[in-house]
């Protein structure tokens, strides 16, 4: 039986402003990364006329420094400035990945780890390769074997948790020591900045898409939709899309499955609260429940 689609309109999102960042622009780290180029963006006239609107834009993040997920871009980011807390000291200057491997000096043996769905693992596990170190990868009950192979094939130990992705996200955590980093794109009392530096990674996705608006005449989107999970994909939009003073803002549109709506139950409540499982949807990586 078909479920009926669930809405909430924020009526105060028209308002809402976030403060930029005052950190490094990730994109010149991307930029130095193997692999990078940025990501197309797809015009689809058809689709565009059928719903009556002017233009339908999509980003394609179907090859991303060498994966098949943009996930890559929040991961690498977030390993690079943990890294950099973890020694006390910047690992810059670098240009290439051999100088920045030298530049990690004593950090080794070092091991990341997370908990994972699927692309955020095996981004994880993809730097942890790049850069000459372990990964020690969690994934929930139930996930699909071709997403282990994926998160093993970059060298990785996999370990499947008897629960969903928040049991594996509990599981990782309790890894956290001198000699393993936790590399968790979901946030806890206590556990903020790595999030946030995930999202912080997540930018250089929207830079991409103005640098080709701008090419291709300027203009700014009317609205922006985004899949929801954890929220830091969304978290990455709002952060780019509402600075304070800006002038032509796009409406926000996130979009979640309905048995792990974590984000519109949170806006019901007026409150962050979490959904229970089970979240099953045909969409894996955004089965989330807080």
């Amino acid at each position: 039986m078909r479920e009926t689609p669930r809405f909430f309109s924020n009526e105060g999102a028209a308002a809402f402003a976030v403060a930029a960042s005052e950190e490094r622009d990730p994109r010149e780290f991307h930029r130095r990364l193997p692999d990078y180029a940025p990501t197309p963006l797809i015009a689809l006239p058809e689709l565009a006329r059928r719903l009556g609107i002017g233009a339908l834009l999509v980003k394609n993040e179907s090859s991303r420094l060498g994966l098949p997920a943009f996930k890559v871009l929040g991961a690498s980011w977030a390993v690079y400035r943990a890294l950099e807390k973890h020694l006390g000291r910047s690992l810059e200057p670098w240009q290439t990945l051999d100088e920045l491997k030298a530049n990690l000096g004593p950090a080794r043996p070092l091991t990341l780890a997370t908990a994972t769905d699927g692309n955020h693992g095996r981004a994880v596990a993809h730097m942890a390769a790049l850069l000459g170190c372990e990964a020690q990868i969690y994934v929930p009950a139930g996930t699909a074997q071709a997403r282990i192979d994926g998160i093993a094939s970059e060298g990785a130990r996999v370990e499947v948790v008897d629960g969903s992705y928040d049991d594996a996200v509990a599981r990782a955590a309790k890894d956290a020591s001198a000699r393993c980093l936790v590399i968790s794109d979901t946030s806890w009392p206590g556990y903020e900045e790595i999030p946030r530096w995930v999202m912080e990674g997540y930018s250089t996705i929207f830079a991409e898409i103005d640098d080709e608006l701008a090419r291709r005449g300027g203009k700014v989107p009317d609205l922006v939709a985004i899949q929801f999970g954890v929220g830091a994909l969304a978290a990455a939009v709002v952060r780019h899309y509402r600075p304070p003073g800006r002038e032509s803002a796009p409406k926000i549109l996130s979009v979640e499955p309905l048995r792990a709506a974590c984000m519109l139950t949170s806006m019901e409540a007026g409150e962050m609260v979490s959904v229970p499982p089970p979240h099953d949807s045909i969409m894996a990586g955004l089965n989330c429940g807080r």
